[in-house]
């Protein structure tokens, strides 16, 4: 029996150097990262973030209305998910795209019992559009589906190597905490993601990793629990 698992991407991961969009070159070496999980003995969900082409918090904080702005970032999601798809399938990697809001001309309708199925036949699942809720982020959409599809672990791919006991950005002998629990993450208002779904998570009793998508492998060593990470659990 396979391990199913999900991953959970980062939108502003796609834009490698870019300060906006999707960078071809960055979601190809994604893709390929990927492809080496599909290899292994792993059923693979996905879950993308939309940042990179808009930010629903963002777009209310300069006047949209909030339900409207997050509508507007589940859209977003949605385009990442299809390029990601796409990029996939170049490299013979068969995936399924599944909207949380019916867009039936390009991606099917979130049905458990069928992405279950998908992932059965060893396709990789894709879920767009959050949970298909504003007031919802992308994390809580990961959350919420691998509790669905019974996962086993979470990862979030990011661009950081995990959680640090300050910002490696200014301390340089910032130290990366392995392991923290997801009581201490709620306590200590930890933005690693957000607390609606490390609460779900804990709930569900899911290990969430955090790793650096663009360390080559890192997806790879993170499952097995090698190189650097960081476990919530």
């Amino acid at each position: 029996m396979k391990e199913r698992i999900l991953i959970k991407l980062s939108g502003e991961a796609l834009m490698g150097d870019s300060g906006y969009g999707i960078d071809v070159k960055t979601i190809n070496f994604i893709s390929k990262e990927i492809k080496k999980i599909s290899e292994l003995n792993y059923q693979i969900c996905l879950i993308i973030g939309g940042g990179n082409i808009f930010r629903g918090v963002k777009g209310a904080s300069e006047g949209i209305d909030r339900s409207t702005s997050d509508y507007m970032g589940m859209l977003a999601t949605i385009m990442n998910a299809l390029s990601l798809q796409s990029c996939l399938e170049k490299i013979e990697i068969p995936t399924r795209v599944q909207s949380a809001i019916s867009m039936s001309q390009i991606a099917e309708p979130y049905i458990k019992r069928k992405a279950v199925r998908h992932l059965e036949k060893n396709r990789i699942v894709i879920f767009a559009a959050g949970t298909g809720n504003p007031f919802f982020s992308t994390d809580t959409a990961a959350s919420l589906r691998a509790s669905e599809m019974g996962c086993t672990k979470i990862v979030k791919a990011t661009k950081v190597d995990g959680i640090y006991d300050s910002d490696p950005n200014i301390n340089s002998n910032a130290k990366l905490i392995k392991e923290i629990s997801y009581t201490e993450v709620i306590n200590k208002n930890l933005r690693v993601m957000d607390l609606t779904a490390i609460s779900l998570a804990k709930e569900s009793n899911i290990p969430i990793y955090i790793t650096n998508i663009f360390d080559e492998n890192s997806l790879i060593r993170t499952l097995k629990e090698e190189g650097n990470y960081s476990k919530i659990n």
